[in-house]
């Protein structure tokens, strides 16, 4: 039988869990495959020192197989970056669950990818005393996310016009249609549909994520959003970070 032929790519472990005694199942976000699930054989021997397999790390792997769960030939880190602690590391598993639970299994994103690699070297840098900065890196990972899913926000213009966003007006943002403003007739409940300023809405569209209220409100929209495509599945990191508060 004609052996299949190794493919391989830039990629992160997403998560990882035993599989027989020796061995690993890892879920992979790859560059040029997506979302790749291998086995990697006895990675537990010895420590797991077989494999570059630590998540949060840049590495080159190689894998083979036609199944839907692949085999892992090589793994190896390109660069290595400090690892991350308190926030940042709530923040790197909030990012890999988003992965997991939203994009499909060999469904190539480089632009994600990329964004998700620019993310994690944020976050590898960051210390406990710079949150705004988390906060941005997060918010920018999701607008792309969001974008390559087909999601893709409407931040320029009202919902079903072509009316510019006023950056001095108030509005509600509809998953399924985008900006309406909030008048007079719905200012008493704008606290319940979720009030934006136009402006956070151009800076999301600008990507320009340093003010505090712009982050603020931003943080809010994002998690409606993300909950809409969820559906049905819930975020095991919201969780978490809500009952360690």
């Amino acid at each position: 039988m004609r052996a299949s032929t190794a493919i391989a790519s830039d990629a992160f472990v997403l998560h990882s869990y035993p599989y027989k005694e020796t061995s690993l199942i890892i879920e992979t976000f790859t560059r040029s495959h997506g979302r790749v699930a291998m086995v990697a054989k006895g990675a537990k021997r010895g420590g797991g020192s077989k494999y570059a397999l630590g998540a949060f790390q840049p590495i080159s792997v190689e894998w083979f197989g036609r199944a839907d769960m692949k085999t892992l030939r090589a793994a190896d880190h390109q660069r290595i970056y400090p690892q991350l602690r308190g926030a940042a590391l709530m923040a790197g598993f909030y990012l890999n669950e988003l992965i997991l639970k939203l994009v499909p299994k060999d469904d190539p994103h480089e632009a994600l990818f990329e964004a998700y690699a620019t993310a994690v070297e944020r976050l590898a840098q960051l210390t406990p005393m710079v949150a705004r900065e988390l906060e941005s890196t997060l918010r920018g990972f999701e607008l792309t996310l969001l974008e390559e899913l087909g999601y893709g926000l409407t931040l320029t213009h009202e919902a079903d016009s072509d009316t510019a966003i006023d950056p001095k007006a108030t509005y509600h943002y509809a998953v399924e249609r985008g900006p309406v403003r909030i008048d007079d007739a719905t200012a008493q409940r704008a606290g319940e549909l979720g009030a934006l300023a136009g402006r956070t809405l151009l800076a999301l569209a600008q990507r320009e994520l340093s003010d505090a209220t712009v982050l603020v409100q931003a943080k809010l929209l994002m998690r409606r959003v993300i909950s809409h495509h969820l559906g049905e599945k819930s975020l095991h990191t919201r969780l978490l970070v809500r009952e360690l508060k």
